[in-house]
């Protein structure tokens, strides 16, 4: 049967069977797809759940009565309470702070659905300590969309503003030394060429010293080449020194260009790539100032202390020169014969007199000395006894005059010593000076020689006025001298102990001196002594006296009474003597004499000594002619320069006619052979 041909009521019921069906299949449809969505949505919230528990962050759930409805193991840590103790209850029963008059605040806003981001705030933990957190609170809605709670995600951030707090105390304290430094400091970046060469720099921070010690304003920000019209290489040198590699420098230099000095320390800031360099200076134009003042004065005191020499020396050689004539004049007067009484009285008065003039005037040259430290010792083995008889002989003259008893003490065994004989003589010479002219007459001085172990000790004591106590404790001072009068007028220069002392460290020995007013004085000087060694014949004093072979002299002088009364002495003692009065005269007489000997004063007029000593050695029949320089200069460097001109000795004025008589006898016995 066809279809139209069926009945109506069949027709009907299989299309209501099929719609059933129909309904059917999209009802189970649809609940296969409600189960889906309702798996996943479990399955994203046991995910969110995870998250949330194993997240860092303390997340916490409330509603809008603020009673606490999730709790992770976060807010665990970070407030210690457990999720049991903490669900269920209001939040300020937990957290009081949580009342606090910003919570409503952010309550107003969740209510109308907005989040608050990064608050910062404090909270309390379950054992009472405060954290500082940072807070961010969402409001929770539900399916309708209402608001019906808030979550927060709370961050410990204590660390973080314990560390801010440190750092903006450590930034204080910076800014505060900074800002109080009297230094000058500043942050510059270096400026390069293409090359890598600094042309320039930028101040990018200044301390309120900087304007202070530079001189500059208004810096910040501005490149140096804004300020001057060139940079000096040294500072661009140095400063990109620092900058390229690191290396800290500390120089002092003068920026000409500012007109000032600079102390500066500069060492580079930032990191690898950085061309920034931090400048610690001080402005010490003033120190360098005062640096050149001194260094002037200093040598305006060289230069002071040199023509001081310099005049000492002339007047030394002045003052020598009218000694020399009365020396030799002495000497001819004590070559006679039939001399009276008053005559010899008279004759050795002068003698006397001379030789003390003598001694001032080596005192007087002996002050360059000792401040230049130009004293040389001529070491030999010598006895100390043998320096002790002499120096008494000198001074007996002194002693006697002044009616003074003098008492020495020797040793029975010599005592040797490694010494200048001449240099330790004119030590105890000064101290039995020092005692004559301090005592009163009549008084009494001893002079006693011992050994104490390894060490010889001379003693000179005697019964003079003394020593103030103020005094003693400079009296090896230049220049030191106890009070002069009327009656002591031979008190000296102030140089003898000054001499003393210096001569005695020389030889490495010690002086002391001890002493009350009225009670006389006491020196001591220790001296180390050498193995017994065999004795040598100390050079006896010569007087004026004939010689076996007389010699061919030739004197040249400016000064005729020195030249006259020194030709007298060598015709009495048997010489052949000729004269001249200038250079030039004496080296023609020389050429036509032919002399043994030439007694060659150094300053003379039209041709000095030493260029007449010097061309004498030209001269082929002078080759064997001896040179004595006679002068008034007698330092170590006018004997330097008399021993390069030629001459075979040199004496000093006025001049020991036994040191004479000794080198004429020495070439009197070589011609004699």
């Amino acid at each position: 049967m066809s279809d139209p041909e069926r009945p109506t009521a069949e027709r009907d019921y299989e299309r209501q069977l099929r719609q059933m069906n129909e309904a059917l299949l999209v009802s189970s449809m649809h609940q296969h797809e409600l189960t889906e969505q309702a798996q996943l949505a479990e399955a994203a919230n046991a995910k969110l759940a995870a998250i949330v528990e194993s997240s860092g962050d303390a997340i916490i759930s409330k509603d809008l009565d603020g009673v606490i409805t999730s709790w992770n193991k976060g807010a665990q840590r970070l407030f210690g309470y457990t999720a049991d103790e903490a669900i269920g209850k209001p939040v300020t029963l937990l957290i009081p702070e949580d009342h606090l008059d910003e919570e409503p605040m952010i309550l107003d806003r969740i209510r109308r659905g907005e989040s608050v981001d990064h608050y910062e705030t404090v909270r309390r933990r379950k054992n009472g300590t405060l954290l500082d957190i940072s807070l961010t609170v969402s409001p929770i809605r539900n399916a309708a969309g209402r608001v019906i709670g808030a979550s927060k995600v709370a961050r410990d951030i204590t660390g973080q503003k314990q560390a801010e707090a440190a750092l903006r105390d450590s930034e204080e304290r910076y800014r505060n030394l900074f800002n109080s430094m009297d230094e000058g400091y500043c942050i510059i970046e270096m400026i390069f060429d293409e090359h890598e060469k600094p042309v320039d720099y930028r101040f990018l921070e200044v301390n309120p010293a900087f304007e202070k010690q530079s001189g500059m304003h208004d810096v910040i920000g501005k490149r140096m080449l804004e300020f001057v019209s060139d940079i000096e290489e040294t500072w661009l040198a140095n400063y990109g020194n620092a900058a390229l590699t690191g290396t800290p420098t500390r120089f002092a230099n003068e920026y000409k260009t500012l007109d000032r000095w600079f102390d500066v320390y500069a060492f580079k800031v930032g990191g690898r790539d950085s061309r920034r360099v931090a400048v610690l200076f001080t402005n010490i134009t003033e120190r360098k100032q005062a640096e050149k003042q001194m260094r002037e004065q200093a040598e305006a005191l060289a230069d002071l202390h040199r023509r001081k020499d310099e005049f000492l020396a002339m007047l030394s050689h002045e003052l020598r020169n009218p000694l020399a004539p009365i020396s030799n004049a002495v000497q001819l007067l004590r070559l006679q014969k039939n001399e009276n009484a008053l005559q010899q009285q008279a004759r050795t008065i002068i003698e006397r007199q001379v030789g003390q003039m003598t001694r001032l005037i080596d005192d007087l040259l002996e002050v360059s000395r000792i401040t230049t430290g130009r004293i040389h010792l001529h070491r030999e083995r010598v006895t100390l006894g043998g320096i002790v008889e002499n120096a008494v002989e000198t001074v007996r003259t002194l002693i006697g005059q002044r009616g003074h008893v003098l008492k020495v003490s020797l040793p029975p065994e010599p005592i040797w010593l490694d010494a200048d004989a001449a240099r330790l003589e004119q030590v105890m010479v000064n101290l039995l000076n020092n005692a004559a002219k301090y005592t009163d007459e009549g008084g009494h001085i001893w002079l006693g020689v011992t050994q104490e172990g390894d060490e010889a000790v001379l003693r000179v004591r005697d019964t003079g006025v003394g020593i103030a106590p103020e005094l003693l404790p400079h009296i090896f001072d230049l220049f030191t001298q106890s009070e002069r009068s009327l009656d002591r007028s031979q008190g000296g220069l102030g140089i003898g102990l000054a001499l003393v002392q210096r001569l005695v460290e020389m030889h490495r020995g010690t002086v002391e001196a001890h002493s009350s007013l009225g009670r006389g004085s006491e020196f001591v000087v220790r001296l180390p002594v050498v193995l017994t060694v065999a004795p040598q014949t100390l050079p006896a004093a010569t007087e004026a006296r004939p010689t076996g072979t007389s010699c061919r002299v030739l004197v040249v002088d400016d000064n005729m009474d020195a030249t006259q009364s020194l030709e007298m002495l060598l015709i009495t003692t048997g010489h052949q003597v000729r004269t001249a009065y200038d250079g030039p005269t004496g080296l023609k007489v020389a050429l036509d004499f032919r002399p043994d000997v030439v007694l060659l004063d150094i300053g003379l007029p039209e041709l000095s000594g030493h260029e007449v000593a010097r061309r004498i050695r030209q001269q082929p029949t002078l080759k064997d002619t001896v040179l004595v320089a006679m002068t008034g200069y007698g330092q170590e460097t006018d004997r330097q320069r008399s021993l390069e001109a030629g001459f075979d000795h040199h004496l000093v004025k006025p001049a020991d006619f036994g040191k004479v008589q000794q080198v004429l006898a020495t070439v009197s016995e070589k011609k004699a052979t």
